[in-house]
């Protein structure tokens, strides 16, 4: 793979955020020295490099009642070395989603002969062993893990790292082309041979998000990502005082993690889980209140944006699900930050407003948080949860 070398990099306490780069080529060919002058502008990353972050990286598929053949699809589109952790929270009752799932992705294994996780969001035995742990900020009364896209993915990587894998990247179930699911764990895999920290991020910007109508259209930006990577330029520029526009991925529901980052940060329940993402790394490190981890703030949090070739199309679930669901709870993690001046508040209230998403004088609700996995005793859930690992695999040989 070719891809841009980093153009541009702000800086924010200890934390380096790197401008968009581009996807040059996807395949790069044999490996061979790059003459200076190229060497300067591009990243060449070698076949290999890519490979050896592959075999250590768990991709994870979030899905609640999506098309099979779209699941079937996005399966089929990630690298045989990844391992895949499928956190379902599918109904099983009037018809068993879950159990379709379940046999889509077994057959898929039977015939790749590779190995898959999949486990139910509503999992017993997964809210029994984060009681037994200690942890149970993502568990309901009942005690189960609660509805929520956050919690499902806080549950897959408890998954991840019980597994002991070092990296973890999130793509979503609703993807039609199996192509673009392929070239982001590229991506993700290229950005960590890139990263000179431990811990590292990295966040897809797609090149064109489609829209269908009467014709196709090749839309660069979502209405959502516009009005959250505002916001969130907005909170960078009031701290550091030098106007920015450096995230461009503030929605980011295409991305990936090092486990040592994943597991120190505070997440956001529901859609606020990207943006969440991002707050928590500027309070934790960005230098204008105290710093959260001193290890990692030695290291310094790198966060790469990459642009891929292929676009994102996917399903459309309609304004309210952008609003109410997306665009509300997300700008609600800025607003409410100690990070958050009057100015980006302001800012926040005007853009929720303009979108009908909140009446004259109200304010975006305060988030349910999560807190970071390295909070409670690891160990104990993941022994506990590999007794029974067998049971959530999804080639029969290993049952």
């Amino acid at each position: 793979m070719r891809i841009e070398s980093p153009r541009y990099t702000e800086r924010f306490g200890a934390v380096r955020i790197n401008d968009v780069q581009k996807i040059l080529e996807l395949d790069s060919g044999r490996a061979k020295e790059l003459p200076l002058s190229e060497n300067i502008a591009v990243e060449k990353i070698e076949v290999d490099a890519i490979n050896d972050i592959e075999r250590k990286m768990a991709i994870v598929i979030p899905v609640k009642d999506e098309k099979l053949k779209l699941f079937e699809g996005v399966i089929s589109g990630i690298p045989h070395d990844c391992l895949i952790i499928v956190v379902s929270n599918s109904q099983q009752k009037r018809v068993n989603r879950f159990k379709m799932e379940q046999d889509t992705l077994k057959q898929y294994c039977h015939f790749t002969r590779r190995d898959a996780i999949i486990i139910h969001q509503k999992d017993r035995l997964m809210g029994n062993a984060l009681d037994e742990s200690g942890y149970n900020s993502i568990l309901g009364e009942d005690g189960l893990v609660k509805s929520g896209k956050a919690e499902g993915m806080v549950a897959a990587m408890l998954v991840a790292m019980a597994v002991k894998k070092d990296y973890i990247g999130f793509i979503d179930a609703d993807n039609y082309f199996p192509g673009a699911v392929w070239e982001y764990a590229k991506c993700y895999a290229a950005g960590f041979t890139m990263a000179n920290s431990p811990y590292s991020m990295i966040r897809v910007l797609w090149r064109y998000k489609p829209k269908i109508s009467k014709k196709m259209y090749f839309r660069k930006w979502g209405r959502v990502s516009e009005i959250t990577n505002r916001c969130m330029n907005s909170l960078i520029s009031n701290r550091t005082g030098f106007e920015t526009e450096i995230i461009k991925t503030g929605n980011a529901g295409e991305h990936a993690m090092s486990m040592r980052l994943a597991e120190i940060l505070t997440y956001a329940s529901g859609y606020a889980v990207e943006p969440q993402e991002l707050i928590s790394i500027f309070e934790g490190f960005g230098g204008s209140l105290p710093m959260g981890n001193p290890t990692a703030a030695k290291h310094g949090i790198e966060i790469f944006q990459t642009e891929t070739r292929n676009p994102h199309l996917h399903e459309e679930k309609g304004g309210q699900h952008l609003t109410v669901e997306m665009l509300l709870p997300g700008l609600g993690t800025i607003y409410h930050s100690p990070l958050c001046e009057n100015e980006t508040k302001q800012v926040i209230i005007n853009e929720l407003l303009q979108a009908s998403a909140i009446e004259p004088e109200g304010e975006p609700p305060v988030p349910h948080f999560i807190k970071p996995i390295k909070s409670f005793d690891t160990k104990k859930f993941a022994d506990v949860l590999n007794e029974h690992m067998a049971e959530y695999s999804a080639l029969e040989e290993h049952k």
